[in-house]
């Protein structure tokens, strides 16, 4: 009697240029609200921990053309000194001083009218906290144009974006490009992963009924969104980025995230 053959489990395998490389690797951090200013705090604790670790770390770069205004103290990381300062700047002067740090500030959004420079916009690993449908699918427009026709050295590689709505929300991790997979007798190495825009098309569009409009106060935020769900989503999702550059292989490519019944639920690379 023959035996099934059962499937290889599926992995995708980073590129070994992320994991030695000669040069921080260049992200672009798109938002510094609520999830992208904890976000940015993750990033500089990794590359603190990847630098003592013999790695070249990374170089950060953030896009968010908004102000601080009263309603963002509390639950987004600013403080009253920092009233009317574009959160970018704040958030990233606050980094360079305690890490010692040189990233960088950009001070427009990151869309086709503010992005001319192909090499600002072009970074290996691309994550976007952005509170609009319509923002993603201008990030994944510019992200696709330049893995096609930009060649330099920070050629987009990864996209990782986070997205929540009042206690749930989700990241997910794609590919701009086919990442060359080496063979393998144990796993079934998968080169692509779907881009967000694609495969959540109708998870998007649904969303986009949420209200987007700024709020006057910390109370009337927290009606919108719970006070934790934006610092979970930037730490499970750090946790993900930490394991692509500490073991080089991934089994999941993201996961959902419901912070009202504690559940994780993983999506695997397939």
């Amino acid at each position: 009697m023959k035996t099934k053959k059962t499937d290889k489990p599926a992995v995708h395998i980073v590129q070994k240029e992320l994991l030695q490389p000669y040069n921080p690797i260049t992200v672009n951090l798109i938002g510094a609200g609520g999830t992208g200013g904890q976000v940015l705090t993750a990033l500089a604790r990794m590359n603190h921990a990847l630098i003592t670790l013999g790695h070249a770390g990374l170089f950060v770069r953030v896009f968010d053309d908004d102000t601080v205004d009263t309603a963002n103290l509390g639950r987004q990381l600013f403080t009253t000194a920092e009233l009317g300062q574009y959160k970018s700047v704040a958030l990233i002067n606050r980094i360079n001083r305690f890490f010692g740090t040189n990233w960088k500030a950009e001070t427009c959004l990151y869309d086709k009218k503010s992005l001319s420079d192909t090499e600002l916009a072009s970074a290996i690993i691309t994550v976007s906290c952005v509170d609009t449908v319509q923002a993603r699918y201008d990030i994944a427009e510019i992200l696709k144009n330049l893995a096609k026709n930009y060649g330099g050295r920070n050629h987009v590689k990864y996209w990782m974006d986070f997205g929540n709505s009042r206690s749930s929300g989700q990241v997910i991790l794609s590919t701009l490009e086919k990442i060359k997979q080496p063979a393998s007798d144990l796993y079934r190495p998968v080169e692509s992963l779907p881009l967000v825009t694609d495969e959540f098309k109708e998870l998007l569009l649904s969303s986009e009924q949420a209200d987007n409009t700024p709020s006057c106060s910390l109370a009337e935020a927290l009606t919108k969104q719970d006070l934790f769900i934006n610092s979970a989503l930037a730490n499970c999702g750090a946790s993900l980025l930490w394991q692509l550059f500490r073991e080089g292989i991934l089994f999941n490519r993201g996961f959902f995230l419901n912070l009202k019944d504690f559940r994780t639920q993983p999506l695997k690379v397939a």
